[in-house]
């Protein structure tokens, strides 16, 4: 005799029945499922104004609060709040890139990225400065351009005063007490410890002399 496998699912939506036929093997799914259709979000954050349509995401946002990271990456040292979170970063170690872009042949680790790289395609910038009249095609690129208004340098130097507006520039400035050259000239074995001293330097090689002296 052939074993027949049955699945159960008693419970269905009679909003989207018709388009995707979604049906759950138990009342809470479905309950849960319905707050979709009608907006429902009976969770609500004591810390913040934020609601939730299930429990589960209450708690899961709960831990941008409590600074909780239950979710360890096993490669690394890394963890993460979320558990998407964890599985996003995973893709760095395994190289794994699903998201690709349609227009060119890049991929992306995460849909965020593919998202914002696909505004250099279409020119999109939605974010918009309220003191300037500045956009961005990234919301982190906004949150940095921000810093010039209100004066805020998040990154500061141990070894000295200095602080900056972006680590980039930290990190540049960080070189000039460790002597670290990452720059390298391909044509002799000289090492800059700032890409702009290397571009002066290759101008020894290419012979680019912009000003020459001419006798009158």
């Amino acid at each position: 005799m052939e074993r027949q496998t049955y699945t159960t699912k008693l419970f269905s939506c009679k909003e989207c029945d018709k388009e995707c036929d979604t049906s759950f093997s138990d009342m809470h799914n479905l309950k849960a499922h319905m707050r979709i259709h009608t907006g429902e979000k009976p969770f609500s954050c004591e810390k913040c104004d934020t609601s939730f349509r299930r429990l589960s995401h209450l708690k899961a946002h709960m831990r941008t609060h409590t600074g909780e990271k239950p979710f360890l990456c096993k490669e690394c040292d890394k963890s993460f709040g979320q558990v998407f979170g964890l599985r996003r970063h995973m893709r760095t170690h395994t190289g794994e890139k699903p998201f690709s872009c349609k227009v060119c042949d890049i991929g992306f680790s995460d849909l965020y990225n593919l998202k914002a790289h696909m505004r250099t395609h279409t020119g999109e910038k939605p974010y918009s400065c309220e003191e300037c009249d500045t956009s961005f095609s990234r919301l982190f690129h906004l949150k940095t351009h921000m810093r010039t208004h209100t004066g805020d340098k998040p990154f500061s130097c141990k070894e000295c005063d200095k602080s900056y507006y972006v680590k980039s520039h930290l990190k540049r400035h960080i070189r000039t007490h460790t002597g670290e050259k990452v720059f390298s000239c391909k044509e002799c074995d000289r090492g800059f410890s700032q890409m702009s001293s290397l571009k002066r330097h290759m101008k020894a090689h290419t012979a680019d002399v912009p000003f020459s002296c001419q006798k009158i």
